[in-house]
């Protein structure tokens, strides 16, 4: 989410981006998760680990959606001795910003967590980069903790395809979580404490409102 030079230009892109994105690939046109949304009577709490550009977009995303109780952002892919925001900028580190996402799977499912990653936190045809952000620290990627999640993410992502959901091949990696390094204190919960900043109005704000109108039954009261 560094500031380009072109500062106006690259928002107006982003903007134009999310709003192309959103319009060809709409909660209408998506399938039901892998595991049909339904909510497990047991089980406990769980986490996921996602990349989808910016982590500040994908963090106010999941922090709207119900059953979810902790989001934080970090880096995922690299080392420890990487995991500084100054070095992950780089994109030479092989970290990816990243969100550990804390829900109970009596209340929201993975695979709903899945729906709401690929239909409205990111582009996942979109291939080291995110609207106005590029480079591989910005790439779509599912970390996951579990044989289970690998199976429902790889066969959500199928479904997609089969269901030609996207116009583009989607691009996202299906890969285990070695590490989860949280980012430096100044990035957690950055879309609710800078709503008016003009990267978080453009890119990030509209994936939170298009999450309420498209999945009202997956928010927060």
């Amino acid at each position: 989410m560094q500031i380009p030079k072109a500062f106006s230009t690259a928002l107006l892109l982003g903007g134009v981006l999310l709003t192309q994105f959103s319009s060809t690939a709409t909660a209408a046109r998506f399938p039901d998760p892998p595991d049909g949304g339904n909510i497990g009577a047991v089980g406990a709490i769980e986490t996921a680990v996602f990349a989808g550009g910016c982590f500040w977009g994908v963090d106010g995303v999941f922090k709207n959606v119900k059953g979810v109780s902790k989001v934080v952002s970090g880096y995922s892919g690299g080392s420890q001795a990487t995991a500084q925001y100054e070095i992950v900028s780089t994109g030479t580190t092989g970290h990816a910003e990243s969100v550990q996402i804390t829900f109970d799977p009596k209340q929201v499912t993975f695979g709903q967590l899945l729906k709401v990653y690929f239909s409205v936190a990111h582009d996942p045809t979109e291939l080291n980069r995110q609207g106005p952000d590029s480079g591989t620290q910005y790439r779509s990627a599912i970390f996951y903790t579990s044989d289970e999640q690998k199976r429902l993410a790889q066969a959500y992502v199928e479904e997609l395809n089969q269901a030609h959901v996207f116009r583009r091949p989607i691009v996202t990696q299906i890969v285990p979580l070695k590490a989860f390094y949280a980012a430096e204190a100044y990035h957690q919960n950055y879309l609710e404490l800078h709503p008016n900043q003009p990267y978080i109005a453009i890119n990030d704000l509209p994936k939170v409102e298009h999450l309420r109108k498209q999945y009202p039954e997956l928010c927060k009261r």
